[in-house]
């Protein structure tokens, strides 16, 4: 069976800053081939046309789609999975899709749907991605513009027009695998760490924080993350099941990638693949490594065990024998920029 085709889901209110963080995405895609799924409705939406001026070989015009027909998961069943079963069944499938939701939204009921039988088989959840306005949300407002979120809100009758922004931003939160602390550069220091804590602390146990301005973050650490959210909605639960009046269907800044760096630690054969994962685990929460990818040599096995760390879970697996290929552990490091490489490289090294 082909394996299956991830698609990461990025939601956030209106104006935090989705469709830069997926521009600056698809102009850094490395090859990639990704579609989008645009959800927007009423006079309010423009994003499908921002995004196609980024068109070329990465994602063409033929590779968005838009769904204006009402919020993305009040229009499940006749709206989504259709469209989905479209982009799939296409000569050339991407590599990666990304959904771009409604900032009302649910993502709950959305990802639940990614366990119909009609696509259960041919796509997974990468991860759900959602994004912060960094300086309304430490001033407490949610949004930069109320007003704004509200005319959108009215839109559409399926949303319910009473519910707290407050509310609604817990519900993201719950879902989110990633949570991106948008326009960070109008924050202190002193905010972003006190936001970041908060924001750790509201979410699941390994949610990954990361800030950003501009929507400028590596491909690498955006999109790749492996989640399979559709296998544990469970854990996300909606906090707040009256925001829907219907019943769930489906039960100029260029920083790029200054604010990130990576880099490569050598080691020595490891004794036991087991021990070795648990102790990677630890070293990602001590120094708040946001990616570990790599290979090592495990003591009297002739097979290279992969590496692949996301946050503090790890998976790994024997994939080939070394070969004539020197029996060494190579690990790939990324995180934010600050990460202290000398204690990160002493503790991998143990």
């Amino acid at each position: 069976m082909p394996a299956k085709i991830p698609v990461t889901v990025v939601t956030g209110f209106l104006g935090a800053g989705k469709t830069t963080l997926i521009r600056h995405m698809l102009s850094h895609a490395q090859g990639k081939r990704i579609a989008l799924i645009i959800n927007e409705f009423g006079d309010l939406g423009v994003d499908g046309d921002i995004l196609k001026g980024c068109g070329d070989e990465t994602c063409s015009a033929d590779d968005i789609v838009e769904l204006s027909n009402g919020c993305i998961c009040c229009t499940v069943a006749e709206d989504f999975i259709p469209t989905l079963q479209t982009l799939l069944d296409r000569d050339q499938a991407p590599d990666h899709i990304v959904i771009e939701t409604s900032g009302l939204a649910l993502p709950q009921p959305l990802v639940r749907a990614f366990n119909w039988p009609e696509i259960s088989t041919r796509v997974t959840v990468d991860g759900v991605v959602t994004v912060v306005d960094g300086k309304a949300v430490t001033e407490g407002r949610f949004a930069h513009d109320i007003a704004a979120v509200d005319a959108q809100r009215a839109q559409d009758e399926n949303l319910d027009h009473e519910t707290p922004l407050s509310d609604l931003f817990e519900d993201q939160i719950a879902c989110a695998d990633m949570i991106v602390v948008n326009k960070s550069d109008l924050l202190s220091e002193d905010e972003i760490a006190a936001l970041t804590a908060k924001l750790r602390a509201d979410s699941r146990d390994g949610v990954q924080v990361v800030n950003s301005t501009m929507g400028a973050l590596p491909i690498d650490v955006l999109l790749g993350q492996g989640i399979g959210t559709e296998t544990d909605i469970s854990a996300r639960h909606e906090i707040h099941h009256h925001h829907h009046h219907h019943d769930d269907e489906a039960d100029d800044h260029h920083h790029d990638h200054d604010d990130f760096e990576s880099f490569v630690v050598r080691r020595d054969e490891i004794p036991d693949a087991k021990t070795f994962a648990a102790h990677l685990a630890t070293v990602i929460r001590d120094h708040d490594i946001l990616r570990l990818k790599g290979f090592a040599a495990v003591q009297g096995k002739p097979m290279r065990l992969t590496l692949q760390a996301v946050g503090p879970r790890v998976d790994s697996y024997f994939d080939q024998p070394f070969g004539p290929a020197p029996r060494e552990t190579k690990l790939v490091v990324i995180g934010q920029a600050g990460l202290d490489r000398a204690a990160i490289e002493k503790a991998l090294q143990a």
